[in-house]
């Protein structure tokens, strides 16, 4: 990292907006946690983690296509119905919609990861903080008390009417968060995730990004690339909190 990108940061960032799914809280850990025993139940020989992996995949492949082809916005607990359903029927699960339904609710339970309270303590000492979602309002405010830390604004892509990484979703956050925190403009906005896709998207509607590389992937070759790269929010603490 450049020390003077660390300083351009610390200069002008007044408030970082997060991803909460799989940057926040630990999406694949807790889903793999709650599918572990029924699909054991079920008498399913596969893996749990591959299970959960083709559940993701197909949620963010239909959330997707559900932006693209614009006709209006599908909740995202109808689309991870859709795509929950699929999956056992991929599996060759037998199922029912009362278990389809349980599968999804376990979203909002899910847990930060173990350095994320932490940080962010660090993190409101100088920033505004903001979570920017795809998840349905009232699934994000259901999880508020499993994630244990009161965001200074929760934001749903319900506002907007599209799912990240589409602009509108960058747009309307950016106006709600200046409506409520008029000293920040697009500018002093710091957009933080683990996902490649939603740095991306963030970055090429003009805000500055972070990606938290927790799975040491490469972030790829797109034009749009993040200005800091950091392993974990301890990191990202301690590069913006110095």
């Amino acid at each position: 990292m450049s020390a003077d990108i660390a300083d351009i940061l610390n200069r002008e960032i007044k408030a970082l907006v997060f991803d909460q799914y799989g940057t926040v809280v630990d999406m694949q850990k807790g889903l793999v946690e709650a599918v572990t025993p029924f699909l054991r139940d079920k008498g399913w020989e596969g893996k749990p983690n591959q299970f959960v992996t083709w559940w993701r995949r197909t949620h963010f492949e239909d959330s997707m296509i559900d932006s693209l082809i614009d006709r209006g916005h599908t909740p995202y607990r109808q689309i991870g119905h859709r795509a929950v359903s699929q999956v056992l029927d991929r599996a060759e699960i037998p199922h029912n919609q009362a278990e389809v339904e349980w599968l999804v609710t376990q979203i909002e339970s899910l847990k930060p990861f173990p350095d994320v309270i932490e940080a962010l303590g660090r993190l409101r000492q100088r920033y505004k903080l903001v979570i920017l979602s795809n998840g349905d309002r009232d699934m994000l405010q259901a999880a508020k008390p499993h994630i244990g830390f009161d965001f200074d604004l929760t934001i749903s892509v319900q506002e907007s009417g599209a799912f990240k990484p589409d602009k509108r979703t960058y747009a309307k956050a950016e106006e709600i968060i200046t409506t409520r925190f008029p000293e920040i403009e697009r500018s002093g906005m710091l957009f933080v995730a683990n996902h490649a896709f939603d740095c991306i998207g963030a970055k090429a509607w003009g805000m500055r990004t972070v990606f938290i590389d927790r799975r040491r992937r490469p972030f790829g070759q797109s034009p749009h690339q993040p200005d800091l790269i950091v392993k974990d929010f301890a990191e990202l603490a301690a590069t913006l909190v110095p």
